[in-house]
């Protein structure tokens, strides 16, 4: 093999590698994202298996989920199905509770800003 083509297909890998590591980065951001408005939520409640929850507590909750996931989370939409729209116990649909009393499923809330996100990244 020559020198020169050596060099182009370490190039080649190495392009694609970036490329990877940037999609994933990018799914990586929109799940932060996902869990970041989540946990600023500040009129609002978190309500899993019945019980209602501050933000940061269902934040936190969220990420332990996501870190108990490993690999089977890797994108935003893996990570609102598997760990963001309910509970892995009972099976019973998370719920955000605002304070006029207006409910939505978590799995809405947080396509809903899935949405927000991906129409402000370029």
């Amino acid at each position: 093999m020559s020198l020169r083509l050596a060099w182009f297909l370490l190039l080649c890998g190495a392009l694609t590698s970036g490329i990877q590591n940037a999609a994933a980065a990018t799914e990586a951001q929109k799940i932060d994202y996902l869990i970041s408005s989540v946990e600023h939520m500040s009129n609002a409640r978190f309500i899993r298996n019945g019980k209602a929850y501050d933000a940061k507590a269902a934040a936190d909750h969220l990420r332990e989920k996501k870190r108990l996931a490993k690999g089977h989370c890797d994108t935003a939409e893996d990570f609102i199905k598997l760990c963001g729209a309910k509970s892995s116990q009972s099976g019973k649909p998370y719920q955000i509770r605002f304070k006029d009393g207006k409910v939505v499923t978590s799995e809405q809330f947080l396509r809903q800003k899935l949405k927000e996100f991906e129409r402000k990244k370029p």
